[in-house]
């Protein structure tokens, strides 16, 4: 399984996570609450989110590293239109 994880900065950490789940519970299996998030994303990936003050940090598995590489892609996009105002959000990722 491959995984990668990124600190992203910002101060609206909490807003972003919800409205990113919000936005996907429509056609995916989401649960989250201000503080943290998960979603199943298509071909068995998953996404997880926390909220801090300063940051939000975004947790994916894939069960490849090309899943893995199209899944940062999608969520990264879906985050930068919700942070539009601050967009485009600073991804550090860091695969593991």
């Amino acid at each position: 399984m491959a995984s990668t994880q990124a600190h992203v900065p910002t101060q609206h950490a909490s807003r972003y996570l919800q409205q990113l789940c919000k936005h996907w519970a429509h056609k995916l299996d989401v649960s989250f609450d201000p503080a943290h998030g998960e979603v199943k994303l298509p071909e068995g990936a998953l996404a997880t989110m926390d909220a801090e003050a300063e940051a939000l940090i975004v947790r994916i598995e894939a069960g490849d590293a090309e899943t893995l590489e199209r899944m940062k892609g999608v969520v990264a996009r879906h985050l930068d239109r919700f942070a539009f105002r601050e967009a485009p959000l600073a991804f550090d990722w860091q695969d593991a």
